[in-house]
């Protein structure tokens, strides 16, 4: 969990979950093989700063789960942290949840990037707390 990131983020990333609260630099994603990531878009330009060779891009809103298991990302990070920019966005979720991007890599299945196919919003709610 960041609130920020340069340039070549996320470059040849093999395993995990990066959740990126603020802006990005170019190139994000060259060379990922592996686990994904929630990016925060407010400008609307995520897009074109993404290296798309490996990767592809989805909103994170039209996929419920990995918005329910997001929302639970920044509710433990404001918990450890007392992130002020973690705050913001819990307290104006409906509209912040909508400018959340999901880059994974081409390769794999959207619906196994949790682990399960068939968790409920509550279990991956618990799962990250």
């Amino acid at each position: 969990m960041v609130e920020g990131i340069g340039d070549n983020g996320c470059e040849y990333m093999t395993g995990g979950i990066v959740c990126i609260l603020g802006k990005t630099g170019v190139n994000f994603g060259a060379g990922m093989t592996g686990g994904f990531a929630y990016v925060l878009d407010e400008s609307g330009d995520f897009r074109k700063r993404v290296n798309p060779e490996l990767v592809e891009v989805l909103s994170v809103d039209d996929l419920a789960i990995h918005e329910e298991h997001l929302r639970g990302l920044i509710t433990e990070h404001v918990q450890h942290t007392g992130s002020q920019r973690g705050e913001e966005i819990l307290a104006n979720w409906s509209t912040f949840a909508t400018k959340f991007a999901l880059v994974k890599p081409k390769s794999s299945d959207v619906k196994a990037l949790l682990g399960h196919r068939s968790r409920s919003a509550a279990e991956l709610r618990v799962q990250a707390q």
